[in-house]
């Protein structure tokens, strides 16, 4: 009876904690093969389980210690790029349509239903006060009705969903609605003001999604003073709202904070700001990669920097005729073509001497090859063929020290410097150089 009993009370604990499914459909089904979903977590993603796409359609059968959260569906590579956010709440399946040109459509889960309404309809609203100090800057009715709008959307999703996962979302979402008649300029400065006020920074379920991040973002990056006018003062401002961001966000997890800080540095390299991303590195990524163990980070991003558009060249160092000869002493030209190259490598040895054919006309271009070898017997023979290259030679490959500093993952691999040995280009191919120097 006893053992009857026992397992009467186990069928009752697993029914209750029955499987949840995320399914859907995908279209074109022949664009889609594979789905891996992963619980978003303050540290990064954390793998779920995955599902094969069979004809546009899947169903992912969620573990029973899956946690109620926002799950990152990923249907192709780059993984940081096509992805799907859906909450799982563990008490409603969530199922979807999802189409390439036309995007999500929630089929089955109210309260993703309710979560994408709501950023739909405040998103559109929040347009109309933007669209509105457009072309006014004065009090009417409509400026009213607008804020009228603004608020009671809000109120109206925080009371009907506070016990959901989206109401973290939504709650957090609140953002500066005037009382009464402001201008643009005085609007623009309360909404910087109050703009971290209802981010919940400790709560894991936000830290883990890209609200955070995002808001992070568009903190730094757009709420700026209006009379800027050079890149200069565009790089302070930007610099003094990453400060703010960081002393904002140093009570949360170290993992939180780079993740946070990395976004930044992104968006930076994107918009073409490297003393922002500079900045960023120097006073707060690099010391919380650190911090979190992320050596490999903070190598990525150095190197970044020394190989960045704009930035002088690393030394090269070689010997000709019995002497020293260096990159950055080098007598002066135009250009400098660094090619990364090996005498053991068939790519190299079709492309270099085409190469040293098709650019005896440039006089004013000074080439260096480097060669990436394990002994200099074959590299030698070889190199004696293409006279008009500045030679060096780094021994070890791929574990060279030039290899390193240069990042080099294949051969031939090609620079253009200027006439300040600055990085110009990177073309992929010998014929990339040539059209680079023809234009």
């Amino acid at each position: 009876m006893k053992v009857l009993i026992s397992i009467c009370l186990l069928f009752i604990s697993l029914s209750i904690q029955a499987q949840g499914s995320i399914a859907g459909n995908f279209s074109p089904p022949k664009d889609f093969k594979w789905l891996i979903a992963y619980e978003l977590t303050p540290n990064g993603e954390r793998y779920s389980v995955d599902s094969a796409v069979r004809d546009g359609s899947f169903e992912l059968e969620m573990p029973l210690t899956a946690q109620a959260g926002m799950y990152r569906l990923v249907y192709a590579v780059p993984q940081d790029e096509f992805y799907i956010d859906v909450i799982y709440n563990k008490k409603e399946d969530v199922k979807f349509n999802f189409n390439l040109q036309d995007g999500l459509t929630i089929t089955n889960s109210e309260e993703n239903k309710w979560y994408r309404e709501y950023f739909s309809k405040i998103t559109a609203a929040q347009d109309k006060l933007i669209e509105f100090y457009e072309t006014n800057n004065e009090p009417n009715k409509e400026y009213t009705s607008i804020i009228k709008e603004l608020n009671a959307i809000q109120t109206s999703f925080e009371e009907k969903h506070a016990t959901t996962i989206a109401h973290k979302f939504i709650k957090a979402n609140r953002s500066y609605i005037p009382s009464e008649f402001e201008d643009l300029e005085t609007f623009l400065k309360n909404k910087k003001q109050h703009h971290f006020d209802h981010l919940a920074i400790n709560d894991p379920v936000l830290q883990g999604s890209n609200f955070l991040t995002d808001k992070f973002a568009s903190y730094v990056f757009s709420a700026l003073p209006t009379d800027i006018t050079t890149k200069e003062q565009l790089a302070i401002e930007v610099n003094k709202n990453v400060k703010t961001t960081a002393e904002f966000i140093k009570s949360t997890p170290i993992g939180f904070q780079e993740r946070s800080m990395h976004q930044l540095w992104k968006i930076a390299d994107v918009n073409d700001m490297p003393s922002v991303q500079d900045y960023i590195f120097k006073n707060h990524l690099k010391k919380l990669a650190i911090a979190n163990n992320n050596q490999k980070l903070v190598d990525e991003l150095e190197l970044a920097a020394r190989l960045r558009i704009g930035a002088v060249s690393p030394d090269i160092i070689w010997q000709a005729n019995g002497k020293k000869q260096s990159l950055l002493t080098m007598e002066e030209a135009e250009n400098y073509l660094l090619v990364f190259w090996s005498s053991t490598c068939s790519h190299c040895l079709k492309e270099l001497p085409a190469l040293h054919e098709e650019v005896k006309e440039y006089d004013n271009l000074k080439i260096i090859a480097i060669g990436l070898e394990d002994d200099n017997v074959n590299w030698k023979e070889v190199s004696a063929t293409l006279p008009s290259f500045n030679h060096a030679i780094a021994l070890g490959r791929w574990e060279s020290e030039y290899a390193h500093t240069f990042g080099i993952q294949s051969t031939p691999t090609y620079f253009i410097l200027d006439s300040e040995k600055r990085f110009l280009a990177k073309p992929e191919s010998d014929k990339e150089v040539v059209e680079f120097l023809e234009n």
